[in-house]
């Protein structure tokens, strides 16, 4: 091989497969959307606690996406050894939050399609999404599940706390009961008539009933 051959090699022509314009116009589109789907997730989210990590990652998720296409684009070959390549990939972090699967296929796909030179598509694709994220992922139920934790010191006042709090909400459903040595704990599935919890410290001071405590739940932590 000589020095000439050297500088006719298929490595140097990949260089210029993808132009520097399409590169800078496809990364910038690809930050705009991602930076799109990042505030659609900071806006929509409702877990128990935010990371911006991941919201970052959205937004980088996008841009890479969009910049491994480009280059599977331009190159038949190389999209069959970057399948491979690829297929080795194992992701270990644990997704907490259902709805965080749905934003990581949303980063790729827009991505996918930004790079494939279908803007329109991308960009419609992605403002459908974000209204319709922003108008179920927030909505909240018409009554608000809350969770009484009860104990008593017997069956007379177990009774007795139980049918003060059917008297005083919409609705009492006993999901657990602990028994112990002159003790009664019992966890119960409570939907308020309204948004007073007054009847919680009337509950506390109810002969026989030590404590009493009402905490808001969502539903996926508790069965």
């Amino acid at each position: 091989m000589t020095f000439q051959d050297i500088f006719q090699s298929s490595f140097l022509e990949n260089i210029s497969s993808v132009s520097i314009p399409d590169m800078l116009l496809s990364l910038a589109l690809a930050f705009a959307l991602g930076m799109f789907i990042f505030l659609i997730y900071k806006k929509t989210y409702a877990g128990v606690m935010y990371s911006s990590g991941f919201g970052v990652t959205l937004l980088a998720l996008t841009m890479i996406t969009t910049l491994v296409i480009l280059a599977v684009t331009s190159n038949v070959v190389l999209s069959l050894g970057m399948v491979g390549a690829l297929s080795i990939v194992r992701f270990r972090t644990a997704i907490k939050e259902p709805l965080d699967i749905a934003f990581l296929f949303w980063a790729i796909a827009a991505g996918i399609v930004l790079a494939a030179g279908m803007l329109p598509l991308a960009v419609i694709g992605s403002l459908a999404i974000g209204a319709v994220l922003l108008l179920f992922a927030n909505r909240k139920p018409h009554v608000r599940p809350y969770i009484a934790v009860l104990q008593c010191d017997g069956p007379a006042s177990e009774k007795e706390a139980v049918a003060y709090l059917n008297a005083k909400v919409q609705r009492c459903v006993v999901k657990s009961k602990t028994v112990q040595q002159g003790r009664v704990e019992l966890d119960l599935e409570v939907r308020l008539k309204n948004d007073q919890t007054d009847f919680i410290n009337a509950l506390a001071e109810l002969d026989g009933v030590s404590s009493a405590v009402l905490v808001s739940y969502n539903g996926d932590y508790m069965g």
